[in-house]
């Protein structure tokens, strides 16, 4: 594993820690100086060291100045304000829930429109929340174990059980969704992530795993993805869509991918399956 994949050691949740451990973590993550910090956020490296060291306690104003300047995501905000002395700020609910009634039909219409080509909808650590009604289609063929709830699509994608067998360019996509999720890592510190990502690490080689290679000045924009099913070989791009300025801890971490055919083959062949559904 590469050593910078390892965030820097993290304040343990087992026990309440102080403001500056976890602001000096999340500074070191983003491999800042305390000069440097203290220039992004318009204070002296003097009033940064004694926030840091406990000879200071930061308003909350600063707390939120600080996490602003450090890009922290909005769960580990409040994981700040909190080790600072003060309520979270950010709310965290289910999609489920009423208050988030107009995001949830959002992501409904999102993936209800998208029909007849595959989108699904993931949380932070790439959880399956919800998909259309072409997903499943391809999905068939995986392990049960792996379909059992919360299904993690990197790890469906990729395990010898589940539908890597059926990736055709499999070494080229592993290789994107490995960089997707470094840079996830490299983002948010999440030591879940961290985990799986060696976890995807350490799978073997699958038996008859196709290590096609594709060319073109496409690949500089878009990763394709050739899936092989019983119609014939699918091809696909695929976008991510996230919520524009989210204040709610569940949306910042909600997002959604959608595939589009690469070739007029994919688009007739899933319009042709859609009416069999």
């Amino acid at each position: 594993m590469n050593a910078s994949l390892h965030p820097p050691a993290r304040p343990s949740h087992a026990s309440p820690q102080p403001f500056g451990e976890h602001l000096r973590h999340w500074r070191q993550h983003r491999r800042l100086s305390q000069l440097d910090l203290a220039s992004e956020a318009d204070i002296s490296t003097r009033h940064l060291s004694f926030v840091e060291t406990g000879r200071s306690v930061p308003s909350r104003e600063m707390v939120l100045r600080l996490s602003e300047r450090l890009n922290i995501p909005l769960r580990e905000r409040n994981t700040l304000l909190v080790a600072a002395g003060y309520a979270p700020m950010y709310r965290e609910r289910t999609l489920d829930d009423p208050a988030l009634a107009s995001a949830r039909q959002a992501v409904e219409l999102i993936l209800k429109s998208h029909e007849p080509y595959p989108a699904l909808a993931l949380d932070r650590h790439w959880n399956l929340v919800a998909a259309n009604r072409m997903v499943p289609h391809l999905l068939a063929g995986a392990d049960p174990k792996l379909l059992q709830g919360p299904i993690n699509v990197l790890r469906l994608s990729l395990h010898p059980r589940g539908l890597a067998s059926k990736i055709v360019n499999l070494v080229q996509w592993r290789n994107h969704l490995f960089e997707r999720l470094r840079q996830q890592i490299a983002a948010t510190a999440d030591p879940v992530l961290v985990a799986l990502l060696e976890e995807l690490r350490a799978y073997p080689q699958v038996k008859g795993a196709g290590d096609l290679h594709l060319d073109g000045e496409h690949l500089g924009v878009v990763m394709p993805f050739r899936f092989s099913t019983p119609n014939g070989v699918l091809s696909f791009i695929s976008t991510t869509t996230i919520f524009g300025t989210p204040v709610d801890v569940t949306l910042q971490e909600l997002a959604m991918e959608t595939f589009f055919p690469a070739d007029d083959f994919t688009a007739q062949a899933l319009r042709a399956l859609s009416t069999q559904l």
